[in-house]
């Protein structure tokens, strides 16, 4: 039997990861994809809880819903800024973003 703990451990455990992609690389690409998997680590939580506080409803479910489409727009937005910056300077390590500043 699958409870609660389970799922919490599991999206602790994916959150982790996408928290210490984000913080440690140094590829604008990877840390979007890190900050894509907390997402998802959050999503999962939601999803877990609304199954086990509430099982008649699916408010957690259309929240996540709702999460998946902030998120797949900020990483549209993401990879667009990125892609003009590997277009203009040929690389994209964001300790090298200072150029942004006027």
């Amino acid at each position: 039997m699958i409870t609660l703990t389970h799922y919490l451990v599991v999206a602790a455990i994916l959150f982790a990861l996408g928290l210490y992609g984000a913080l440690m690389r140094t590829n604008a690409i990877r840390i979007l994809m890190s900050i894509e998997l907390m997402l998802n680590a959050v999503n999962l939580n939601l999803v877990a809880f609304s199954r086990y506080i509430t099982p008649d409803t699916a408010r957690g479910q259309i929240f996540t819903i709702f999460v998946l489409t902030v998120a797949a727009s900020e990483a549209a937005v993401g990879l667009a800024i990125i892609l003009q910056l590997a277009r203009r300077w040929t690389e994209i390590d964001v300790r090298k973003f200072n150029r942004l500043k006027w």
